[in-house]
């Protein structure tokens, strides 16, 4: 496995390595002590898989109560995955990373406590898996808008299909307001 850190501290591009013939392809996903080496002591606790069609954008989630880390990729189709990174006193505060995963490049990304993150189906469909570093908590969960004007994020879609939920998603300032205002 290779493991690329990103502009952004904690985020990583991890390219697995592929055993492949006429047969098919084997790869790791996860191995602790690779991930170890590589600085990302993590034990993952959930995996969580979902589907979309063409045109969806989905984010940008992240959970607060109990902050987590997701290790990302995608397993059948294409898209376009994004993090940003949302923590108060990080030097990259209001930077993002964007990166196309795809069934076929096998690509994963590590996207650490701290960063909310999203992605947009390019092609067909998208089937993405996910690994948490902590259990789901639908009440210590929050989003911030997809097109947040600070983010400035470059989706690769034009006019994408998105939740109730993410379009009435906080902007980051506001986001960061909240957090000010209110003791979690």
């Amino acid at each position: 496995m290779n493991f690329e850190e990103t502009k952004l501290k904690g985020l990583f591009i991890i390219q697995p390595d592929v055993k492949g013939d006429e047969r098919g392809f084997f790869m790791e996903v996860f191995r602790q002590d690779l991930f170890a080496k590589n600085g990302l002591d993590l034990q993952f606790v959930q995996v969580n898989h979902s589907r979309s069609d063409a045109n969806v954008l989905r984010g940008l989630h992240f959970q607060y109560d109990k902050p987590l880390g997701k290790l990302i990729r995608v397993i059948n189709g294409r898209a376009y995955v994004v993090a940003a990174d949302i923590r108060k006193n990080s030097p990259t505060l209001g930077q993002w990373f964007g990166a196309e995963l795809s069934a076929e490049n096998k690509t994963l990304l590590y996207v650490p406590a701290g960063f909310a993150s999203g992605f947009c189906v390019l092609g067909d469909i998208a089937e993405v898996e996910y690994q948490y570093t902590a259990l789901y908590n639908p009440q210590g969960e929050a989003n911030i808008l997809w097109n947040d004007v600070d983010l400035r994020i470059e989706w690769p879609l034009k006019d994408p299909i998105i939740s109730e939920r993410d379009k009435n998603a906080n902007t980051l300032v506001g986001w960061l307001k909240k957090l000010e205002s209110e003791i979690f």
